[in-house]
């Protein structure tokens, strides 16, 4: 039973982070409809609040791709890679405790922003701007949204993890 409440638990994250992204675009839906600045945080032009949409993934990559294909691509695939990721997190006994709770973020993340690309014709609902001043040539880093970030900072938890602790059975086995 315990086995089971601790490979369960961490799907609470998952829960709560579909959860929040889903209100939190939906709140950025309603105060404005159309794309645009809503609010700039601080007034210094680093943190904004804007509405953008997102028809493609990750920095906008395949947006140019036809139409007949992005469903595939965009929802189809992802769907496939996070019922394995689920189905491998239910059974493997390989996870970490900290590595299941990387995993939920990662499973809710993704989820939030399929529901996005199924219900939202005008595509995935990004909100979060910030300036970098000029790294990597671009003043504003693409815009984001919850979804975005508990995949980008689950997958370099995780990655960290699996690299720690394999090294660490490395050096154990010598």
């Amino acid at each position: 039973m315990k086995q089971l409440k601790e490979r369960l638990l961490p799907l609470s994250l998952t829960a709560l982070i579909i959860l929040a992204d889903q209100i939190v675009k939906a709140v950025i839906v309603k105060i404005k409809p159309q794309p645009g600045l809503i609010k700039d945080v601080f007034n210094n032009d680093f943190l904004w609040i804007y509405h953008v949409r997102n028809k493609a993934i990750a920095f906008s990559l395949g947006e140019n791709l036809p139409d007949a294909i992005k469903p595939v691509l965009f929802i189809g695939v992802p769907i496939l890679v996070l019922c394995f990721l689920l189905w491998y997190y239910i059974k493997s006994d390989d996870f970490t405790g900290l590595q299941r709770w990387a995993v939920a973020g990662i499973i809710g993340g993704g989820i939030g922003n399929i529901i996005d690309r199924i219900a939202r014709p005008d595509g995935v609902v990004d909100y979060i701007s910030v300036r970098i001043f000029g790294l990597f040539g671009w003043e504003r880093w693409p815009t984001f949204n919850i979804a975005d970030s508990s995949v980008v900072v689950c997958s370099i938890l995780l990655f960290i993890t699996i690299l720690f602790i394999t090294q660490k059975k490395e050096k154990i086995n010598e």
